[in-house]
C-alpha cells in the first residue's frame, strides 16, 4: 500500500504540474486510503506536500518568465484576507443542517454542491469560450483593481469551500485577467504555495503533531512528478491544456457527486 501510495504521490505531481491545479484533492485520498493518515490530519499534511510541490514548479516556470510577480501577489494578498473571513464570520452563520421534506441537508453537502457548480462553471468557460472575455487595458489602476476584486471572490470560494485553489484560480486568471494558460498555471503555483504556506504554518502553532518522514518522502515523489509535468506541458499547445484543464474539472466535480450522494442518502 505505501509503494502504491508514492507511485499514486508521482501522478499527483505529474498532474499539479502539467494543469497547476489538483493538488490537494488527489493527494488527501492519498493520505488517508494508502499511507493511513487521519483525515483531519490528512488536511495539514496535504498543506506542506502541496504548498512545497507548487513552489518547485513555481520556481521551474519563474525561469521561464512565466509567472508576474506584482499580479500574482496583487491575486494571492487579497485572496488570503477573503479566505480568513469567510472562514472566520461567514461560515459560523451557516446551520449546521436542516430538512427538505424527509431528508436532511448537511452544511457540508451543500458546500460540495457549491464547489461542484463552481467547477461546471469554470470547465464550460475554459471549453466553450473562444476568446478571452477580459479587456486589456493601458490604465494600471484599472487592471490592479479588477485582480484584487478576482482574487477576493476567489478568496470567499475558496473558503466556503476549503479546496478548490487552483481549480478556481486558473480559470479566473485565463478568463477575466487575461493570462494564457501557461501563465496561468505558473501563477496559480505560486498562489497556492503562498497560501499553503501561511495554512500550515496556523496547524503548526495550533499544536499538530507531524510525522517529518513520511510528509518528506511523498513531497519528494510528488517534486518528481511535477518536475515531469512541467515538462509534458511544454509540448503540449495552450489549446489542448485548456481542454484537458476544462475536462478534468468535469471529472472531478461529476466523482465528488456521486461520493457526496452515496454518503449521505444511500448509505
Amino acid at each position: 500500500m505505501l509503494i502504491t501510495g508514492y507511485l499514486l504521490s508521482i501522478i499527483m505531481g505529474t498532474v499539479l504540474g502539467t494543469l497547476g491545479a489538483g493538488g490537494s484533492i488527489l493527494i488527501l485520498p492519498i493520505l488517508v486510503y494508502f499511507m493511513g493518515v487521519n483525515p483531519s490530519l490528512a488536511t495539514t499534511y496535504s498543506l506542506i506536500i502541496v504548498g512545497f510541490t507548487a513552489l518547485i514548479g513555481s520556481i521551474k516556470y519563474l525561469r521561464n518568465n512565466q509567472i508576474n510577480l506584482i499580479d500574482t501577489l496583487t491575486f494571492a494578498i487579497p485572496s488570503l484576507i477573503t479566505i480568513y473571513l469567510t472562514r472566520r464570520y461567514l461560515l459560523t452563520i451557516f446551520p449546521e443542517s436542516f430538512y427538505l421534506e424527509n431528508l436532511m441537508i448537511t452544511k457540508d453537502f451543500i458546500i460540495m454542491m457549491i464547489f461542484c457548480i463552481l467547477m461546471f462553471i469554470a470547465a464550460y468557460l475554459m471549453l466553450f469560450s473562444k476568446e478571452k472575455l477580459s479587456i486589456v487595458s493601458s490604465n494600471l489602476i484599472y487592471k490592479n483593481f479588477k485582480i484584487i476584486l478576482q482574487g477576493s471572490l476567489v478568496g470567499i470560494f475558496t473558503g466556503i469551500v476549503g479546496a478548490g485553489g487552483g481549480f478556481l484560480i486558473i480559470p479566473t486568471l485565463v478568463i477575466f485577467v487575461g493570462l494564457n494558460i501557461k501563465t496561468a498555471i505558473g501563477t496559480s503555483l505560486f498562489i497556492i504555495f503562498i497560501k499553503s504556506l501561511i495554512g500550515f504554518i496556523g496547524d503548526i502553532q495550533a499544536g499538530v503533531q507531524i510525522n517529518y518522514h513520511l510528509i518528506i518522502m511523498i513531497t519528494l515523489c510528488t517534486s518528481v512528478g511535477i518536475l515531469i509535468g512541467i515538462r509534458c506541458s511544454k509540448n503540449i499547445s495552450e489549446n489542448i491544456l485548456k481542454k484537458a484543464f476544462g475536462y478534468f474539472l468535469i471529472l472531478i466535480s461529476l466523482f465528488i457527486i456521486l461520493k457526496e450522494i452515496i454518503i449521505n442518502f444511500i448509505i
